[in-house]
Order: C-alpha cells, then sequence, then structure tokens
C-alpha cells in the first residue's frame, strides 16, 4: 500500500511542475542589470556585454535564436520593449526555467545586452542555463 502512496505523490508533484502556471509579473520583471559581464551561481547565469549601437539588431537575432530552441516559448516582452522572457522546459519532466534577454542603458547612454537565465523549483539548476545561453550565443557569435 505505502508504494502506491509514494507513486501518487511522485506523479502529483511531477504534474505541479509540469502544469503550474508562469506569473509574467514575476519572472519578466527580474533582471537583474548587474554591471558584472559574466556570474554563475547554483540556479541562475547571467551574461553581459556592450551592444554595438543600440543593440536593438542584436536583440532580435538572440530572438529568433531561442524561439527555434525546442520547449521554449515567449513568456512576456517584445522587441519593442526591449525586454523579452521566455520559459524553457526540461524534456522530461517539464522543469521550467526563465530566461530574460534585453538592452538596457546606463545613464552615460552605454547600451547593453543582457540575458538573465534561472530555475523556478530547485537549489542548483546543474549548470543548464549557462549550457543553453552560451549555446544561444554561440549561434550568435557575441
Amino acid at each position: 500500500m505505502s508504494i502506491w502512496v509514494v507513486l501518487l505523490l511522485a506523479v502529483a508533484a511531477v504534474a505541479y511542475v509540469r502544469l503550474s502556471p508562469s506569473d509574467q509579473g514575476k519572472w519578466h520583471n527580474a533582471a537583474p542589470f548587474q554591471s558584472v559581464e559574466e556570474k554563475h551561481g547554483k540556479g541562475f547565469y547571467i551574461w553581459r556585454q556592450a551592444a554595438e549601437d543600440d543593440g536593438t539588431a542584436t536583440l532580435a537575432a538572440l530572438d529568433q535564436i531561442i524561439r527555434a530552441e525546442p520547449r521554449t516559448k515567449l513568456l512576456a516582452g517584445s522587441l519593442a520593449d526591449k525586454q523579452l522572457t521566455y520559459v524553457s522546459r526540461s524534456k522530461v519532466v517539464g522543469f521550467p526555467d526563465y530566461t530574460t534577454i534585453g538592452i538596457y542603458q546606463t545613464p552615460e547612454g552605454q547600451s547593453y545586452l543582457e540575458v538573465y537565465g534561472r530555475l523556478r523549483f530547485g537549489r542548483s539548476d546543474l549548470g543548464v542555463n549557462a549550457k543553453r545561453i552560451k549555446g544561444w550565443l554561440g549561434q550568435l557569435q557575441v
């Protein structure tokens, strides 16, 4: 009998992870606006680089690369807003990771392209966000 309870709890946990809705307000406006070029933690990865011109062409190219990624969809934002947030789900369980890309300007007028990936569930993404983002940037050749 206890094996059925464990199995039911496991199925419920997977269903919760896969079916839980994404709060746009929480995940879309979460860009860190860091002064670092690259930072990696247990559950996040940040990449930032000075953008050529105003950065909109690079942002649009990165958007196209991300939209072509399997199990990844736009959650919020637009190119006109210069900030977009995507949700990418793992293949088996469907764990969601959120990635926000955007163009940000310093008070001095320098534009930066920033990519910020983070997990929703757990304490460590096991480097998945860094690997995914570096793959996208490799296609972008920045």
